[in-house]
């Protein structure tokens, strides 16, 4: 049991539409509540898990204030929706994949009884992710203002045709490109919707934004990193159907031809706890399967490396 002290209080987000995370959802808010902590959870989430110590609370952005942590059970898109809940309070997430891949999550499955102990021990670290504000208008009036930890992209609405649009890079006109969509996103969205448009793989720690053109026709298309301070644009061509403006894969606004999105480093960031120190580049071959046989280690570094 913990000590004596301020109640200490613990959110608990999971993938309602899965019965494997709604039990594993359960199995350690009794964890919890067992060792003296309070439990909250949305509300949905609050009725499936089904206990009644938990603590039911609206779906808002200010849902995590006054917790110590958010344990996410599901996949990347399940954390990305508590990163809705926990991002303006400034609350640290926790992940557990339950999901294919889950490159934002921390643990697995087989793990969450050593979840539930470093979370009642205070066992855990927290670092910063770098987000993206995006401002969408057309003419004088605003579309739509968000934020992603992800990306932002702008995409084609109608099949049949290219979406036409002019690209900015600090108030200046990069090139026009007939294309499926533009992807803006952070150094945390290079191994996901970006880099399945072929875009670089960003280290944690760098702090960049990137910009890929999607299945451009044009003879310039490459993917770019540019620095934090910028501001990234996408203009939709007034002669082009109109778009979407998608944020995080989640939240999405229809673009009229000649609306203009801008893109810069947001204001503020994504707390992600982790329980693991492995580099980065561990990360990438556990979550990818790289292949890494040959490798032969440190010790066979070239003198003065």
């Amino acid at each position: 049991m913990t000590g004596g002290g301020a109640v200490r209080t613990v959110m608990v987000v999971a993938h309602v539409g899965r019965p494997d995370a709604v039990e594993a959802a359960r199995s350690l808010v009794s964890r919890l509540i067992a060792e003296g902590l309070t439990v909250r959870a949305p509300k949905i989430e609050a009725e499936q898990i089904a206990l009644p110590e938990v603590v039911a609370v609206q779906p808002e952005p200010e849902a995590a204030a006054g917790c110590e942590l958010t344990v996410v059970i599901g996949g990347d898109g399940t954390l990305l929706r508590a990163a809705e809940l926990a991002r303006e309070p400034g609350i640290p997430l926790l992940g557990v994949n339950l999901g294919h891949v889950g490159f934002l999550a921390e643990a697995e499955r087989d793990e969450l009884s050593e979840v539930a102990d470093r979370v009642v021990d205070r066992d855990y670290v927290v670092e910063e992710r770098m987000t993206i504000d995006a401002l969408a208008r057309c003419g004088s009036e605003e579309i739509a203002r968000t934020w992603a930890l992800n990306e932002v992209s702008v995409e084609k609405a109608a099949r049949d045709r290219m979406l036409e649009v002019v690209a900015e890079v600090d108030g200046r006109p990069l090139s026009r490109w007939g294309c499926d969509g533009v992807v803006c996103a952070t150094p945390t969205g290079s191994t996901a919707y970006a880099f399945s448009a072929g875009g670089p793989v960003i280290w944690p720690e760098v702090e960049a934004m990137l910009m890929i053109p999607i299945s451009a026709h044009a003879l310039f298309a490459r993917p770019l990193v540019v620095s934090p301070n910028s501001v990234l644009a996408v203009e939709v061509q007034s002669d082009t159907p109109h778009g979407v403006l998608w944020a995080d894969g989640r939240r999405t606004w229809p673009l009229p031809a000649g609306a203009r999105v801008e893109v810069r480093r947001g204001a503020i960031p994504v707390r992600l706890a982790r329980l693991h120190t492995a580099p980065f580049t561990d990360r990438l071959v556990r979550k990818f399967e790289l292949p890494v046989r040959g490798w032969r280690g440190a010790a066979n570094r070239l003198p003065g490396f």
